[in-house]
């Protein structure tokens, strides 16, 4: 689904990410953990091409991402959710129309499921007409979600989706990535949380790949 082979990518002329090989199957659950400026935020970017590799190749559903033109670019996008941390919402618009603005900007007429079962499923039904300002963090991010899987993507990456968030609602955030998992979904979340990736553990299959000098590893079935 993702494959890196061999990928590298540089930043202010110092490598960040280095000899970077490895497959994301469909339906994998991935932890990506590393310290602060280790090369999360930029591996995703670079699982969804927002960046493209210094050296080697990236393949996303089989199209190595440097072949492909701007226009195929943004239909592969329509398969990938992105969660940011920092999620941004159109403050003017209520709920309901940020969640649906990938449909507006892809031209598609309707959701990959029910709009209002959606947003129930998050648990922001009754906020459907709220403008975000009005919205805890909490439901910013559970809003976040739905945006990310208005169109029926085939994966979802998470960057550090729970990081301004409460156990709790960490909790609530990471039941829902995970009932995505189970839907079939391809799940990517970075995170510097040790706990939550040992939640997840007890529910999901997870396995945790960690940055550590420019490479990524790994990690041992003890995290």
């Amino acid at each position: 689904m993702i494959a890196f082979d061999n990928v590298a990518y540089s930043y202010g002329g110092g490598e960040l990410l280095s000899d970077i090989t490895l497959r994301l199957a469909p339906g994998s659950f991935h932890f990506l953990t590393g310290p602060s400026g280790a090369g999360k935020s930029t591996f995703l970017k670079l699982c969804y091409a927002e960046l493209l590799p210094t050296a080697g190749r990236v393949t996303i559903f089989d199209r190595e991402v440097r072949s492909i033109g701007r226009d195929d670019v943004a239909r592969m996008r329509r398969r990938i959710g992105v969660v940011h941390q920092d999620c941004q919402f159109l403050d003017h618009l209520p709920l309901a129309t940020n969640v649906t603005l990938p449909l507006t900007v892809s031209g598609r007429d309707s959701p990959a499921q029910d709009l209002t079962d959606l947003l129930g499923w998050v648990g922001l039904a009754h906020l459907a007409d709220a403008l975000p300002p009005s919205l805890s963090g909490g439901e910013r991010q559970r809003a976040a979600v739905a945006r990310a899987v208005i169109m029926g993507p085939d994966v979802i990456l998470a960057d550090e989706p729970t990081g301004n968030l409460d156990w709790e609602l960490s909790l609530r955030l990471l039941t829902l990535l995970v009932e995505l998992n189970r839907m079939g979904k391809t799940i990517v979340i970075a995170t510097h949380d040790m706990n939550l990736i040992r939640n997840a553990k007890q529910q999901v299959a997870a396995r945790v790949l960690r940055i550590k000098n420019r490479h990524i590893q790994l990690a041992g079935a003890d995290l």
